[in-house]
């Protein structure tokens, strides 16, 4: 990260367990993280590591909800439960604050950048799934942007994995 400059970066799929933080000093960057229980299969779990010299600016570092969000395999009520975690966590914050939310929501959000004017961008991956409407419904109740969506990136540099049936 340092090689690269990095400021902030989210990490998906760390497979830790349950929710922390760890200050490396000779690494320059503090990693917070969340994953399942440790009683549950580690087969999940998002992090994301800031810069030591800029976690101090910070005003606050919310809780990110538990682990990444469902697959599409999952069960309704798995996706439902998360999405509500979600909304609680971010109704909590002042709509004054600036708010960025890094995460794994395995997702497809489409192009669909006129019918999700605000929230989506004109450069994504092709189809939406299912999961990607609950995405897309949350980012536009809670005025969030899918800034992923605003670059023109090659196809590679878009995803770290895609599903070939999603």
């Amino acid at each position: 990260l340092a090689r690269y400059k990095v400021d902030i970066a989210a990490l998906s799929e760390t497979r830790f367990s349950e929710q922390g933080q760890l200050e490396e000093v000779g690494a320059s960057y503090t990693f917070f993280w969340s994953g399942q229980p440790k009683a549950e299969r580690h087969d999940a779990g998002v992090a994301f590591a800031i810069r030591n010299d800029i976690v101090g600016h910070l005003p606050c570092l919310a809780h990110s909800p538990p682990s990444s969000a469902p697959p599409m395999t999952s069960s309704d009520a798995a996706k439902d439960e998360f999405y509500e975690d979600l909304h609680a966590l971010l109704a909590t914050v002042p709509k004054e604050d600036k708010l960025i939310v890094l995460g794994n929501f395995n997702a497809r959000v489409g192009t669909d950048h006129a019918a999700w004017q605000g929230v989506l961008g004109p450069h994504d991956l092709g189809s939406s799934n299912d999961n990607g409407l609950l995405l897309l419904r949350t980012c536009a109740e809670h005025c969030l942007l899918l800034t992923n969506t605003l670059f023109c990136l090659p196809t590679r540099m878009k995803a770290t994995w895609t599903h070939h049936r999603s």
